[in-house]
């Protein structure tokens, strides 16, 4: 009776009209975001106070692993989609993330936290790459902005959260094992919610028979042109990945940077777990309301802005570094205040411009150039403070990602069917 009752319900498009499974949904990238929030504030330092490690290139490489794999693992997952359902990939993403809180505890050496990386690449790769595909499939065109901003309002707030927590718990119990094993709890919730979580193939279906019929130009034209066309025949889609890939260099640059730099400064780890904690938080919460403007004013506005806003955050990490918690706080509260009017943005503008029928590969390919900004971040990182120091890096990134902004302002347009 309940399968037959189940079977008969209508499908439509609608954040209201899909809020229960939307809000499963929320929850489950709420586990995404705490799972790789782990990492933000230990890890760099368990690479030096742990393992030794006097590298600074080599302190990354987990970063450098983590981002290759992850943004793999996105390009991989929008062809994926094409074979399997969403919630299929996404229970086989908690599957493949099961170890990665045991590895990170207990690793006898550095290769176990850089494999432990690959693990968590492959993970977040798949599950945040379905928890926002389905999200977009639910809600349907008209609320995409709205959709993105809370998927990826909810992961960066835990990614905040979790940063904050592992701070503490690293100051009352040591750098391992207890910051690392609060994981367990995420992929445990994150896995039976995901056997939870009902599949979106059904909303997939009516918007294609909603939407008008797709032309040539528009057709499905496989993972290998989808590729080729968002990564560079499109103007805007190519602005897209490149302000994407900065973006995340960013994150990625702070990720390895910001601990050193506030240690060497003098901080504890309670005080750097606040800095790294701020930053993914205000990305998180920020993306709630400028999800929803970039529905209204458009996505170019706050992808431009938010670029530059970026820029300026790094200029204050510096600028204000005599007083190292002030300097860290600021620069986190303007980096996210950025990060987060650019993200959904970004994500809603290549959504516009890619019909449903190659949606999920062009966000694929978006997400692999966004994601592989880890990497590239990480490895400029640790070469130019190997050579030049943690201060250079930082302003090299404040430079990097204005001139990305002003890129995104000339190549970026907004779609007149939005």
């Amino acid at each position: 009776m309940s399968t037959t009752a189940h079977e008969a319900r209508p499908v439509r498009l609608g954040l209201r009209e899909n809020r229960l499974q939307f809000t499963l949904l929320v929850v489950v990238n709420v586990c995404v975001g705490g799972l790789v929030g782990l990492e933000r504030t230990t890890v760099p330092l368990i690479g030096t106070d742990v393992f030794g490690l006097t590298s600074d290139l080599a302190v990354f490489s987990f970063i450098i692993a983590f981002g290759v794999t992850k943004a793999l693992t996105n390009l991989a997952a929008g062809a994926l989609t094409a074979r399997f359902r969403r919630k299929q990939l996404l229970v086989v993403g908690w599957l493949i993330g099961a170890p990665v809180p045991f590895a990170l505890a207990w690793a006898p050496s550095w290769g176990w936290i850089v494999a432990a990386n690959v693990l968590l690449g492959v993970n977040q790769g798949m599950t945040w790459s379905m928890t926002v595909n389905m999200k977009i499939d639910l809600v349907g065109p008209a609320r995409r902005g709205l959709a993105t901003g809370l998927n990826e309002a909810a992961g960066y707030i835990a990614v905040g959260a979790t940063a904050l927590l592992t701070g503490y718990l690293a100051t009352a119990y040591g750098l391992r094992p207890a910051p690392e094993l609060i994981g367990v709890v995420f992929v445990a919730a994150g896995l039976a919610l995901s056997l939870v979580v009902r599949d979106t193939a059904g909303h997939v279906a009516l918007e294609l028979a909603q939407h008008p019929e797709p032309t040539a130009a528009e057709q499905s034209p496989g993972l290998a042109r989808t590729f080729a066309r968002t990564s560079w025949r499109d103007r805007s889609l190519r602005g897209a990945s490149q302000a994407g890939l900065v973006n995340n260099l960013n994150d990625g640059l702070t990720w390895g940077v910001f601990p050193l730099l506030f240690t060497d400064h003098g901080l504890g780890l309670a005080a750097v777990g606040l800095i790294k904690g701020l930053y993914p938080l205000l990305w998180g919460i920020g993306q709630i309301p400028t999800g929803h403007l970039a529905d209204r004013v458009g996505r170019k506005p706050l992808i431009v802005t938010g670029m530059l806003v970026q820029a300026g955050g790094f200029v204050l990490a510096l600028a204000l570094l005599d007083t190292p918690l002030l300097a860290g706080v600021l620069s986190a509260v303007v980096l996210g205040i950025g990060t987060a009017m650019v993200y959904p943005a970004l994500i809603a503008s290549v959504s516009d411009h890619a019909h449903p029928t190659w949606r999920a590969n062009a966000l694929g390919t978006y997400r692999f150039w966004r994601d592989i900004g880890y990497a590239v971040g990480a490895l400029v990182a640790g070469v130019l403070a190997d050579r030049f120091g943690l201060d250079a890096t930082v302003i090299a990134a404040a430079v990097l990602t204005a001139a990305s902004g002003l890129i995104a302002a000339r190549w970026i347009t907004e779609h007149p069917a939005r």
